[in-house]
Order: C-alpha cells, then structure tokens, then sequence
C-alpha cells in the first residue's frame, strides 16, 4: 500500500467525497484480520497439541486419562483465545460503526 494513503487524515469531508478509506472500512478490515489470524493460529495450535498427545498415548499407553484430560484442557485454553478475537473483533465492527 502506498505510504501516502496510509498518511490520509480520516475525516468526514474526505468520506463524502467518496473516499475508500473509512473508519468503518478500517474496522471491518482489522477485524477480518483479526479473527482470521486468531483462527489460523487456533488451527495450528490444536493440531499440535493433539499430535503431541497421540504420540505420548504411543508411547506410554497407561497414562490415557491423564493426557486426554491434560489434552482437553490445552484445548480449550488455545480455544478461549479465538473467542477473545472474535469479541475485540464484533468491538471493532462496532466502533467502526459510530
């Protein structure tokens, strides 16, 4: 993107002109972003995770229960960040609005 449109003031005068660059587009961009990277990295999180946690249930099959739960509970901690963004992201489409 080219540095002069990053440097272009946001104000109603240049929304009326029609301007592509508005608070709201900004907005609804960031929380695209943002909840498609949350995403992204949820994705890659789980997939670790549960690998890791089949190749420990390999290695030791006795310890089952224990990984599993140990399992879940990372997941749902990778999880809860991807809720996070999507709320700062439904925040940023409603700031974007006002």
């Amino acid at each position: 993107m080219p540095a002069s449109i990053l440097r272009m003031p946001l104000e109603r005068k240049h929304i009326e002109k029609g301007t592509t660059m508005t608070p709201q587009g900004l907005a609804w961009l960031g929380a695209g972003l943002g909840i498609g990277l949350a995403a992204l990295g949820t994705g890659i999180g789980i997939g670790i995770l549960v690998g890791k946690s089949v190749e420990a249930v390999a290695r030791q099959p006795e310890m089952r229960g224990t990984l599993q739960r140990l399992m879940i509970l990372g997941i749902a901690f990778v999880e809860a960040l991807c809720l996070y963004a999507l709320v700062i992201s439904i925040m940023l489409i409603g700031k974007g609005a006002e």
